[in-house]
C-alpha cells in the first residue's frame, strides 16, 4: 500500500465522521458557484438591475467565502483532536511527525477536492432550476442555462486555495507533541464539571442586557447599538453553556422527587459533562443558527418598504424645475408626449415651492438655515391628485405642518421635538404636527438640516405674502392609476429612474415605475441571496451536530450495550436517547431564536409598519426544518445504537 493509499483509506475508514463535513463543504462551493452563474450570466448583463444583481451576488459569495473557511478550519480542528490517539498509534509504529503532517495534508486535499468536485457537479446539475428560481424573484422570464469558463475557474481556484491553507495549517492544529498525551487522549481524566456562581450571574446579566439594549433600541441608536449587543450576547450565550447550564444541570439532578423519577437518572448522568465539552460547539450552533434565522429575516422583511412606496411617490412622475431652468417646457412636454405614445392617461399638477432662510427659536440651534415651504391648498391638491384621503386640518395663520420626507422617517421622528422658525419677515411659525401624508418625494428637494423631513405646510396668506424669498422652484406632478407603467419613461433624462435635487442640475426628476422596478429587484435579489446564504449557516449548523453526535457514538453504544444487559427496555432506551438528542438539538435552536426575536424587536425600530408577520413566517419555518432535521437524525442514531444492544 503506498502512502496516498493510505491517506485515502483513511477517509474511507472515517466516512461517517466526515459525511456531514464534506456535504457542508460541497454544498457550500455549490452556493458560491450558483452566485457566479449569476454574476457571469449573459442575459442577466443586458438587464437594468444588473448592478444590483452583481453586488448582491458577489456579496453572497464573499460571505461564503469567509464562512467556509472558519467552518473547515473549525471542523478539521475538531476531526484532528478525535483522531489524536490514531495519531500516537501511528507515532508509536515509527511515523515521524513530518509524515503524519503530510499524511493529514493528503487526507484533507482528498475531501477538499471531493467537495469542489461535487459542488460545481451539483451546481451544474441543479443550475437551471436555481436561475429560474432567481428568474422568479427578479420578476424576469426564466434564464437560459449557461456555464461560463469564468464562474467554473472562480469556483475551482478559490476554493483549492482555501482547501490548501488550512491543509498546510493541520500540524499548527495538532498541537500537541508528546506522544504520552496522543495516546492516552481517547480516555482522559473526567473531574468532576463545576460552574462558579458569579459567571453564572454575569451570563444572565449579559443576556438580560443584550436583550434590554435591543429591545429599547430605536431607529437612531440602532447603528450603533448593533455591534455591542451582538458581542454582549456571544459572551452570554458562550457562558450559558460553560457556567449557568452546568449550574442548573447540577441542581436538577439533586432534585430527588424529579431525578429518581423514571429513566431520569440515567438521562442526567453525565449531562453537565456534555454541557461543558459540548459548550464551544452549542455556542457556535447558536450563534451560526441565529445569524441563519436573522440574515433571512432582515431581507424578507426589507420588501415591507415596498408596501409604503406609492404613498412615498405619490406621482407617478415628478418632475421639479429649479428657478431659471430654461429646459421645463421641453422636458414636460417629452415627458407627456411618451406618457401619451404609451396609451397613459394621465393628470397634470404644476404648483410653486418656496425656500427661505429662517432662525430657529431655540438658542442652542444652529443659526440659520434653509426651509422649504408649501401652501397647505397645494398640499390639498397633491393629495387629492394622488387619490389618498385628505385628514391634515390646515393650519393658522402661525402654525405649520411638518412634511415628512417619507413614511418610515416617522420612526426617527418619534424623538424628534417639536420646534419653531423665525422668518426674516419676522413672522414665526410654531410646528403643530406631522403631515399624514409625502405630497413631494425627498428626491425632488434639497436636503435640510434635519433630513428626514421635507420642509413645512403653512397657511395659504402666509405663503403668499412671502416676498424675500432665496428661490421659487415649480414642482408638476403626472398621476396616472398604475405607476408601474412608467418603469423606463424617458430614459435620457432620468436614467436609473431619478435625478436628485443635489445632483446640480437644473432639473430634478422622478420616475416611480422605474425606481420601484429597481428597488423591487434589489430587495428580491437580496431575498434570494439571504436564503441561500441561510440555507447554507443552516445546514453548518446541522452539520456540527451531526459531527459531535457521530464522533461520540463509539463510546455511547458501549454505554447503552452496559444499560441494555443490566436490563432496561426498549421504550426506556429510546425516551433516553430522544431526551438527550433533544437537548443536543433544540437548546441551541431554542436559545438562537429567542436571540433572533429580540434582534427582530430592534429591526422593528427600523420600520415604520409592522415586520410581526414576516419575522414569525422565518422563525417558524426554520423550527419546522429542524424538527425535520431531528427526527431524521434521532431514527438513524437509534437503529447504529440498537446494533450494538443486540
Amino acid at each position: 500500500m503506498t502512502f496516498r493509499q493510505f491517506a485515502s483509506s483513511n477517509v474511507l475508514r472515517n466516512k461517517r465522521t466526515y459525511a456531514a463535513y464534506f456535504l457542508c463543504s460541497a454544498f457550500s462551493v455549490m452556493i458560491f458557484f450558483i452566485c457566479t452563474l449569476f454574476i457571469y450570466h449573459p442575459e442577466l448583463r443586458q438587464q437594468i438591475f444588473y448592478p444590483v444583481v452583481v453586488q448582491a451576488m458577489a456579496g453572497a459569495a464573499l460571505i461564503m467565502y469567509v464562512f467556509s473557511f472558519f467552518f473547515v478550519l473549525y471542523s478539521v480542528g475538531a476531526f484532528m483532536n478525535t483522531r489524536k490517539r490514531e495519531f500516537g498509534i501511528l507515532l508509536m509504529h515509527g511515523m515521524t511527525d513530518r509524515q503524519l503532517g503530510n499524511m493529514l495534508f493528503l487526507e484533507n486535499m482528498i475531501i477538499g477536492v471531493s467537495a469542489i468536485a461535487t459542488g460545481i457537479v451539483s451546481g451544474i446539475i441543479t443550475g437551471k432550476l436555481f436561475l429560474m428560481a432567481g428568474s422568479a424573484f427578479l420578476g424576469i422570464s426564466p434564464l437560459p442555462f449557461r456555464l461560463p469558463a469564468g464562474a467554473l475557474g472562480l469556483t475551482a481556484a478559490s476554493y483549492a486555495v482555501l482547501f490548501i491553507i488550512i491543509s498546510l495549517c493541520i500540524p499548527w492544529l495538532l498541537r500537541s507533541k508528546k506522544l504520552i498525551d496522543l495516546v492516552q487522549s481517547g480516555q482522559p481524566l473526567r473531574p468532576e464539571p463545576g460552574a462558579s456562581r458569579g459567571l453564572s450571574v454575569l451570563a444572565v446579566v449579559l443576556l438580560l442586557l443584550g436583550y434590554g439594549l435591543a429591545a429599547t433600541s430605536t431607529a437612531p441608536t440602532l447603528t450603533y447599538r448593533m455591534v455591542p449587543v451582538t458581542l454582549i450576547t456571544i459572551a452570554g450565550t458562550y457562558l450559558f453553556y460553560t457556567q449557568l447550564g452546568v449550574k442548573l444541570v447540577g441542581r436538577i439532578a439533586r432534585s430527588r422527587p424529579f431525578a429518581w423519577k423514571q429513566t431520569n437518572l440515567i438521562s442526567l448522568a453525565g449531562l453537565h459533562y456534555r454541557l461543558r465539552d459540548h459548550a464551544q460547539l452549542f455556542s457556535i450552533v447558536t450563534v451560526v443558527l441565529a445569524i441563519s434565522f436573522c440574515s433571512v429575516g432582515v431581507f424578507v422583511s426589507i420588501p415591507v418598504l415596498s408596501k409604503q412606496f406609492e404613498e412615498d411617490f405619490p406621482a407617478a412622475v415628478g418632475y421639479m424645475s429649479k428657478e431659471g431652468n430654461s429646459l421645463d417646457a421641453a422636458h414636460l412636454s417629452e415627458i407627456s408626449q411618451e406618457l401619451g405614445s404609451r396609451s397613459i392617461p394621465f393628470e397634470a399638477l404644476t404648483l410653486p415651492i418656496k425656500y427661505v432662510q429662517a432662525q430657529p427659536s431655540r438658542a442652542d440651534s444652529q443659526p440659520g438655515h434653509l426651509l422649504t415651504l408649501m401652501s397647505y391648498s397645494d398640499y390639498k391638491q397633491a393629495v387629492l391628485m394622488s387619490g389618498q384621503p385628505l385628514i391634515d386640518e390646515p393650519p393658522a395663520r402661525e402654525e405649520a405642518l411638518v412634511l415628512v420626507a417619507s413614511q418610515n422617517d416617522r420612526t426617527y421622528l418619534r424623538g424628534r421635538k417639536l420646534t419653531s422658525h423665525v422668518l426674516t419677515s419676522g413672522l414665526t411659525l410654531q410646528e403643530t404636527r406631522y403631515t399624514k401624508h409625502v405630497a413631494v418625494p425627498e428626491y425632488l428637494l434639497p436636503d435640510l438640516e434635519d433630513e428626514h423631513i421635507s420642509g413645512l405646510v403653512v397657511h395659504d396668506e402666509v405663503f403668499a405674502e412671502l416676498s424675500h424669498t432665496l428661490q421659487t422652484d415649480l414642482y408638476t406632478g403626472f398621476y396616472v392609476e398604475d405607476y408601474r407603467q412608467t418603469e423606463a419613461l424617458v430614459p435620457e433624462l432620468a436614467p436609473g429612474g431619478s435625478v436628485r435635487y443635489t445632483e446640480g442640475l437644473p432639473y430634478a426628476l422622478t420616475v416611480s415605475g422605474t425606481l420601484y422596478s429597481m428597488r423591487d429587484s434589489l430587495y428580491s435579489i437580496l431575498l434570494f441571496a439571504a436564503l441561500l446564504v441561510g440555507t447554507v449557516f443552516f445546514i453548518a449548523a446541522g452539520s456540527f451536530l451531526y459531527f459531535r453526535l457521530y464522533a461520540n457514538l463509539d463510546a455511547d453504544q458501549r454505554h447503552y450495550a452496559t444499560l441494555s444487559r443490566l436490563g432496561i427496555t426498549d421504550s426506556e432506551f429510546s425516551r433516553i436517547v430522544t431526551g438527550q438528542l433533544g437537548l443536543l438539538f433544540f437548546v441551541p435552536i431554542g436559545l438562537a431564536i429567542v436571540h433572533s426575536i429580540f434582534a427582530f424587536i430592534a429591526l422593528q425600530s427600523y420600520f415604520y409598519l409592522s415586520i410581526a408577520a414576516e419575522m414569525g413566517v422565518v422563525l417558524v419555518s426554520f423550527l419546522m426544518m429542524q424538527v425535520v432535521y431531528f427526527f431524521f437524525i434521532r431514527s438513524q442514531y437509534l437503529r447504529k445504537l440498537r446494533k450494538s444492544m443486540v
